[in-house]
């Protein structure tokens, strides 16, 4: 009960972020400012947190070079696109297109070689992920599909995503340094990459007190405290129970923008999701198994 409990409120605080940008939006912040606010206050978190547990930033430029790197594809960029994005898309589509990540994922793995044998199970899910993905955009619907610069951004958000976590796992080993002080380090940088967006494109800004709430509870808790729950969660319950939160992820945007927002519920959207989710499952099928045999250590 206690792992499911820890599960729902990672699920709860990471799958609002949608919604935190959505109201942000709406209130007046334009994307790049969604963008800075959100990492700052997010890399905020993480220093305090990283302090507190007696972690250190990283002192080497190699680390730092990498991290400019993996903060651009993992953070900067992504949380840009997505707030873009969701100028045009309902926040809890966003979620759902998020949830494509594992998908871009296993096509850049085919890529790059790291997966070669895919076999029909995952290779029928790729294709399924994506078909539920043409669903949601519908463009043989003639006023009522998806088909728009926004899903785009909301697409290309989540294959920066897989692009970043390919590079990670290859280059990002952290040298010693800490987990919560290599992700407070990686927002930093990406803090910096966005910063001058604000004088490029950030634009007057007329926001509200909603609008300043949201953006403050979207980098606090729907970004920097999901970054150490998420650590916390694979330490002691391990990745498998961390994955699983992925897949609750798009569920409770589509939920929160539906009560919230009052976002339509189409059966069209709830249809897609259902494909997406089955079909990103399917392609985790040989690594849960092989997951099962490996040795404890």
């Amino acid at each position: 009960m206690a792992s499911w409990i820890r599960m729902g409120v990672l699920a709860l605080l990471w799958g609002s972020g949608f919604l935190w940008i959505k109201i942000s939006l709406d209130q007046g912040l334009g994307p790049v400012w969604i963008t800075f606010v959100r990492c700052l206050l997010g890399a905020g978190v993480l220093v305090a947190l990283a302090v507190a547990a007696g972690q250190s930033l990283p002192r080497d430029r190699g680390t730092w070079g990498r991290l400019v790197v993996a903060a651009f594809l993992c953070n900067a960029l992504p949380f840009l696109l997505f707030s873009i994005g969701e100028q045009t898309v309902d926040s809890g589509v966003a979620g759902v297109l998020n949830a494509t990540t594992p998908l871009w994922s296993l096509l850049i793995g085919r890529g790059l070689g790291t997966e070669r044998d895919l076999g029909p199970a995952r290779t029928g899910g790729l294709l399924l992920g994506f078909a539920g993905v043409l669903l949601i955009f519908a463009p043989w619907s003639a006023g009522a599909g998806l088909l728009t610069g926004g899903a785009f951004a909301l697409l290309a958000a989540a294959a920066s995503y897989a692009v970043a976590f390919a590079y990670m796992a290859r280059r990002l080993t952290g040298g010693g340094t800490g987990p919560l002080a290599l992700s407070a380090a990686q927002l930093l940088a990406a803090t910096a990459w966005s910063a001058p967006g604000l004088a490029a494109g950030g634009g007057e800004v007329r926001v509200t007190w909603a609008g300043v709430a949201a953006v403050v509870v979207l980098g606090v808790f729907a970004t920097g405290l999901t970054f150490h729950l998420n650590y916390r969660m694979i330490a002691e319950e391990g990745p498998t129970a961390a994955a699983t939160v992925g897949y609750l992820l798009p569920v409770v945007s589509v939920v929160l923008g539906a009560l919230v927002l009052d976002e339509p519920l189409s059966a069209r959207v709830v249809a897609g999701t259902a494909v997406v989710l089955s079909g990103v499952a399917l392609t985790r099928v040989r690594r849960v198994r092989e997951r099962a045999v490996e040795p404890a250590a």
